[in-house]
């Protein structure tokens, strides 16, 4: 399998009610359209944008930081200074309950969309629209990870591909049964993106190609996070 990662530049800033879809169809022209098979990896920050959700928010204020997190948040998981770990509606335990004031506007924080999934949904509706492909989106996210230092990109809103291949009952090279591995082929694709987009490299959206069509399909955000009865952490 040959995998390419196309960034996807030309954008304009994003801002509240535009297009995104339109804006995205005329970066994917620019780069040559998609084909059949293809994912287009899109930053959530740009969603949210469009989305309009953003909210006045003086980064100097830290009591109403806290109060716009415990409004984002379902449940706060631990708390040390000023920095909070909160599960989201979504389900996702992350920090800050996903709340970033990176890339907006002075005074202004970017909430989470509010079903990310829907958002790609919509997306992979206007693509097909135009080109009359099958093509799947992800919407990425930069989150932390326990026990293990630096950000990765990972999924939280997918359409048209699996967030999670089981291979369990499959054999490996070796002819044994796995029991246990799932893999989480929406994360691995968001993060594989975001060596092509970048923190500041104002790249917000990137096209993979050449991944394996069996994995196209039914998919969901939601179907990365693990029931609670099966945390050990929780």
């Amino acid at each position: 399998m040959t995998v390419s990662i196309t960034p996807l530049g030309g954008l304009p800033m994003i801002r509240p009610g535009d297009d995104l879809a339109a804006l995205l169809l005329a970066s994917v022209d620019a780069a040559g359209g998609v084909v059949d098979g293809d994912i287009l990896v899109i930053c959530q920050k740009i969603v949210s944008k469009a989305e309009n959700r953003l909210v006045a928010l003086d980064p100097d204020d830290p009591e109403a930081r806290a109060r716009l997190i415990e409004a984002e948040a379902v449940r706060i998981v631990r708390r040390r200074g000023d920095l909070v770990i909160a599960e989201t509606t979504h389900g996702f335990v992350c920090a800050n309950a996903g709340i970033d004031l990176s890339n907006v506007d002075d005074g202004y924080a970017a909430l989470l969309p509010v079903d990310s999934d829907r958002s790609a949904h919509h997306l992979r509706n206007a693509l097909r629209a135009r080109y009359d492909v099958d093509v799947a989106i992800i919407v990425s996210d930069t989150f932390g990870r326990p026990w293990r230092l630096g950000l990765t990109d990972v999924a939280i809103g997918v359409a048209g591909i699996a967030a999670v291949v089981d291979l369990r009952g499959t054999a490996d090279d070796r002819g044994r049964i796995l029991q246990v591995t799932e893999v989480a082929i929406a994360d691995e694709i968001a993060s594989a993106a975001e060596l092509v987009m970048g923190k500041a490299a104002a790249v917000p959206a990137a096209i993979v190609r050449g991944l394996d069509a069996a994995w196209f399909g039914n998919g969901s955000a939601r179907d990365l996070v693990r029931n609670p009865q099966e945390d050990l952490f929780r």
